[in-house]
């Protein structure tokens, strides 16, 4: 593609195809009476915040689904979608949502979500579906909104509120710590030195960054991410998403089966998520003893270091009183079935319910990484680098094997920073210890590009699978309001007497997300979001790899050096999505709903619960069932074997002295919990391990 009319990202034909897509799937929507053409633009604009390797699919996918091989396929026609009548062109959707090839599958749904998310986007549309908007600018309008109550806590460590709002609808920008280095600050290329550089700040790095920093080592963080802290945090879910999540919130696998959700902003994706604190299940750790020859990580070596965790971060109980409606369906639906459910911990401290967890805490209750971790590690003199993408880490000095010396050979790590303008700039640094957390994504990625990727790098990538079902309700939900994720469903979590099962949570639900998420178009699609605040959703996370020794899922370098990730379901992970699909039917129906609908690409619904077996005969294939994930691990996980692993049991890469790997790819299996905790509890127990082994290794 290439940039046409002062900033479009599309050609005429794909600007044409566009249009006429968007005229049909928002046939009926709120506030399609603007053009087509007004829709057309908005989503090129869209398409401009986009990585380049994104912006071609979309036109890619524009370009399919405009030709006259598509529509013959869809209705044996040879013209050009644009030519169509409407009833021929919705004709061609419903046909290429359906399509036995699964190319016209992704570029149906990669056009499709496009147009929804963008239109839903707009505050006149959501507004229309009754969508509340920021909080910052209303009264709360549910009583799982604001501030509890006053009254005494329960819990010394109780999350939320009790106390009135005091903070402004505006918030003056923050001051930038003397320690952080923006990217619009950088005018010239930079080359320093230090005794460790961590890449990334999420849930691994920030916490390895602060011990390291702490055993008075000079560290130097690098974020790819910029700069954000609450009084850019406006409760704009839409816009911040674009500026905070990964590649846009628009990462997915290569044929966009599988949307990723992950943070790229200081505090990685703990600025972004939904707050949840969960123990690795003691099967798990066991599992990873005895099949990955991981030591030290038991359940009694664990159970001090998820106690100093969550006390740093504030983990309490939410109190009962505090639950969502849409969280209350786990429990009220659960207790009817005579099921597991509990509610859980959440880090946080003087939360105010207001639903914007995806777009950071404006008041700073969600205690992430950002306010937590990363302060810490100021304060024992590390600094950080924002807007600083690395893209190659040099091995500088010939490693000598089992050598005496503590210090390990001397790597370069290059960086490229975005400058103000959009200028770029080049930051290398010098240091014996340099250690990856940019995700199971970025790192493999770095290491590929690094040419230290041999063996298991980018393998084995773990999801947890999610899907969801929609139950509508006589009554408001209101799914984008409140606590996002205060319960769990763990009933099925050994399914069938295995240790792979799933669970089930809640999630937050914005217009743009809802609309994208939701399948089919048009009238029927519109019918389903006016109903808004009367949708309950559930989320049931399976734990993927039951087939155990199938990697269902790598992250290596397409030809061009970006990202690709692939991902199948594997025929036992089926299974288990398909029974999650079943379940959250069940809790729907037992807290009220009086319908359900699934996410297959041809709407399935359900009335009763007798009607539940229905759902589950549905196709699973790509693009055929809905899926996502914000749990991105693997790739690069511990173990013993360098064919099957990407790290010794001490995080450190097979084969580079020095070279350690502290994030949620390091996790030798999935998870069967939301990984948090678990990425940090890891990076604790190894960031100790690391200088206790490479004491004395400044080089000032």
């Amino acid at each position: 593609m290439s940039v046409l009319d002062g900033g479009s990202y599309l050609s005429e034909e794909q600007r044409d195809t566009l249009h006429s897509v968007a005229f049909i799937v928002l046939r009926g929507a709120p506030g399609a009476g603007d053009s087509s053409e007004s829709i057309a633009r908005r989503c090129s604009d869209r398409l401009a915040s986009l990585p380049r390797h994104k912006r071609d699919l979309v036109g890619q996918a524009l370009d399919a689904l405009g030709s006259r091989i598509a529509v013959t396929l869809a209705i044996g026609r040879p013209a050009r979608f644009v030519s169509l009548d409407a009833s021929a062109q919705a004709r061609c959707l419903r046909a290429w949502g359906s399509s036995w090839l699964p190319p016209l599958r992704a570029a149906y749904q990669a056009v499709r979500k496009l147009v929804l998310a963008v239109h839903y986007a707009d505050p006149h549309v959501g507004a229309a579906i009754g969508y509340g908007g920021a909080f910052r600018e209303r009264e709360p309008r549910y009583a799982w909104e604001g501030p509890l109550p006053p009254g005494a806590s329960e819990d010394a460590l109780e999350p939320v509120s009790r106390a009135p709002i005091t903070l402004p609808a505006y918030l003056p920008p923050d001051p930038v710590p003397s320690r952080v280095i923006r990217g619009s600050a950088v005018t010239s290329d930079q080359h320093r030195r230090a005794d460790a550089v961590v890449i990334g700040s999420g849930a691994g790095g920030a916490v390895t960054a602060a011990k390291l920093a702490e055993a008075g080592l000079e560290v130097v963080i690098l974020e790819g991410g910029g700069w954000n802290t609450r009084s850019d945090f406006i409760e704009d879910d839409a816009r911040l998403s674009e500026r905070m999540l990964a590649e846009g919130a628009f990462r997915s696998t290569d044929d966009g089966s599988v949307a990723l959700v992950q943070g790229e902003t200081a505090g990685g994706s703990t600025t972004v998520n939904w707050m949840i604190m969960l123990r690795t299940p003691d099967f798990v750790l066991e599992q990873w003893a005895r099949e990955s020859g991981v030591v030290g990580m038991r359940p009694r070596d664990m159970a001090p270091v998820f106690e100093e965790i969550e006390r740093f971060v504030h983990a309490g109980v939410v109190p009962e009183e505090a639950h969502s409606a849409n969280n209350r369906i786990i429990l009220d639906g659960a207790r009817a079935l005579g099921w597991k459910a509990r509610g859980g911990k959440i880090n946080a401290k003087g939360c105010v319910r207001c639903g914007f967890c995806t777009a950071g805490c404006r008041h700073d209750a969600k205690q992430s990484a950002l306010v937590t971790w990363l302060p810490r590690a100021f304060a024992a003199g590390a600094s950080l680098h924002t807007d600083a993408y690395a893209t190659r880490i040099e091995v500088r000095e010939r490693d000598q094997g089992a050598v005496t010396s503590d210090t390990p050979p001397l790597k370069r790590v290059h960086a490229r920073v975005t400058g103000a303008n959009g200028a770029s700039h080049a930051l290398t640094i010098d240091a014996p210890i340099v250690v990856c957390a940019g995700g199971a994504v970025g790192t493999p990625v770095l290491l590929a590009r690094s040419g230290l990727a041999s063996g298991g790098v980018g393998q084995y990538l773990r999801l947890h699978p999610v899907t969801a079902v929609v139950g509508m309700y006589d009554r408001d939900i209101a799914a984008s309001t409140g606590i996002p994720l205060t319960t769990v469903c763990d009933e099925h979590l050994q399914w069938n007497g295995t240790d792979y099962g799933f669970w089930i949570e809640t999630p937050p639900m914005p217009p743009w997300f809802t609309a994208a998420a939701l399948p089919g178009f048009g009238a029927d699609h519109a019918t389903t979001m006016q109903r808004y605040n009367q949708l309950g959703v559930l989320i049931g996370l399976t734990r993927d790899g039951a087939d155990r020794a199938a990697s269902s899922g790598m992250v290596t370098l397409d030809r061009r050096g970006n990202p690709s990730i692939t991902y199948r379901l594997t025929p036992e992970d089926a299974r288990r999505v398909r029974a999650s699909i079943g379940a959250m039917a069940e809790l729907q129906f037992a807290a009220g709903a009086h319908q359900v609908h699934t996410m297959h690409a041809v709407p399935r619904s359900a009335r009763h619960p007798r009607d539940i077996p229905s759902l589950l005969d549905a196709p699973m294939g790509p693009n055929q069932l809905s899926l996502f994930s914000a749990h991105v691990n693997g790739t690069c996980r511990m173990g013993t074997d360098p064919a099957t692993s990407g790290a010794t049991p001490d995080g450190e890469r097979h084969g580079v002295r020095g070279l350690y790997i502290s994030d949620g790819s390091l996790l030798p299996t999935a998870l069967g919990v939301n990984p948090q905790e678990t990425i940090m509890a890891v990076a604790s127990v190894l960031a100790d391990r690391l200088v206790a082994r490479h004491a004395g290794v400044s080089r000032a």
